[in-house]
């Protein structure tokens, strides 16, 4: 999508450049139908693996039915390929489970949007400005709350997103408090409610709102809630748990600040550096499942999922609008498409789907320093 939406965000995901070595050749349809309907995204994949992402799986369903492909490898060291049930490191996808855990907790009356953070949480958002009593849930979850990104901190990118720093502390555990805190360094990016900014702060409170509202942590209700109902039998939340369930591949960066130099394995990472803002992991079924099931109105009453789709403009992006957790693109065809985008590192995903449901597509590439996904949603809804 055109408005980055990852973990990291756009300073720490300039992560590297392509892989040393020949380029990677693009692989089989993995399964259903081949290119029937799907040529074009077939040649958008294999462009990306062109350009010097080590592989790309990506799964679309319509009213034809579900096909699947992958193009390049999952390890590019036995050059074993990529599997269309590859298990992957979502993101800021999880915003969106988030997110409609919050708005089923509003339908249920244990909570209202217009809740201020400190209802729930009092004297968590303090400092150099920052004011808890202010912010509302909506904000949090539309990115109008003017919280500073944690992410975006010189010296949590240092820590955690570039070379040296990630081998000392890959494997540390960082609670959302820890997250928080760091926000809390820093002055707000603008005054509640008055402009639009991605914050990953922001969906590391709303996670501990879901914590002080339920009793049980986010991830356990995003399971008991989404998970398990829908069987999306290939999603967890690992919290501390550094590696990726199998059928999985390994993930690439290049740890750094340019889109050159080494390349490096940053598969097992401790993703409690996410948190409720990009911990979870799945596959590319999955992921479609979940969307079209959410888009379709199968998770949430009709007036939470227009509360959800209700969008503000973002910065830099004419045609994008951000709801709660939950994007919409217009792309150059016309078509709307309704998703979220998530990077972590060494992973970069897309999962989309239009307003009714019925046609959706997700994807992930196993680097994140060639660029975004864009070009393969693009060939999927609008052709060649």
């Amino acid at each position: 999508m055109r408005v980055r939406t990852a973990l990291v965000g756009t300073t720490a995901l300039l992560l590297s450049a392509a892989l040393v070595g020949p380029a990677v050749a693009a692989g089989p349809a993995a399964s259903g139908r081949d290119a029937g309907g799907h040529q074009a995204t077939r040649r958008a994949i294999e462009a990306a693996v062109a350009a010097g992402v080590p592989g790309v799986t990506v799964t679309a369903k319509d009213a034809r039915g579900t096909w699947s492909a992958t193009a390049g490898v999952g390890d590019v060291v036995t050059g074993a390929p990529r599997s269309a049930a590859d298990r992957y490191r979502v993101g800021s996808v999880t915003k969106t489970f988030v997110a409609t855990v919050l708005l089923q907790l509003e339908a249920e009356g244990r909570l209202t949007l217009d809740d201020t953070v400190d209802t729930w949480l009092p004297g968590l958002l303090r400092g150099h400005g920052h004011d808890g009593r202010r912010i509302t849930l909506r904000q949090l979850l539309n990115h109008t709350s003017g919280v500073y990104n944690y992410t975006s901190d010189a010296e949590f990118v240092r820590a955690y997103f570039l070379r040296d720093g990630f081998f000392r502390h890959r494997y540390d555990t960082l609670t959302p408090r820890d997250l928080v805190a760091t926000a809390m360094r820093h002055e707000p990016d603008f005054a509640p409610g008055t402009s639009w900014k991605y914050s990953n702060t922001n969906y590391v409170v709303a996670g501990m709102v879901i914590e002080k509202v339920t009793g049980h942590s986010y991830a356990t209700e995003i399971r008991r809630r989404l998970v398990r109902p829908l069987r999306l039998t290939a999603t967890s939340l690992p919290g501390t748990r550094v590696t990726v369930p199998r059928p999985s591949g390994r993930a690439y960066s290049k740890l750094a600040l340019t889109a050159t130099g080494p390349t490096y394995d940053v598969t097992e990472l401790n993703p409690s550096i996410a948190s409720a803002a990009g911990e979870m992991i799945s596959d590319s079924a999955d992921l479609g499942h979940f969307y079209s099931a959410l888009l379709s109105g199968k998770v949430l009453p009709p007036r939470q999922l227009k509360e959800m789709k209700t969008t503000v403009r973002t910065d830099g992006s004419a045609n994008a609008g951000y709801g709660l957790g939950l994007m919409d693109t217009r792309l150059s065809c016309g078509v709307h498409v309704w998703g979220h985008d998530g990077g972590i590192h060494g992973s970069a995903t897309s999962a989309v789907t239009t307003a009714d449901g019925r046609h959706s597509l997700a994807l992930n590439f196993n680097g994140d320093w060639v660029g975004g996904t864009d070009a393969v949603t693009e060939k999927e809804f609008c052709g060649g």
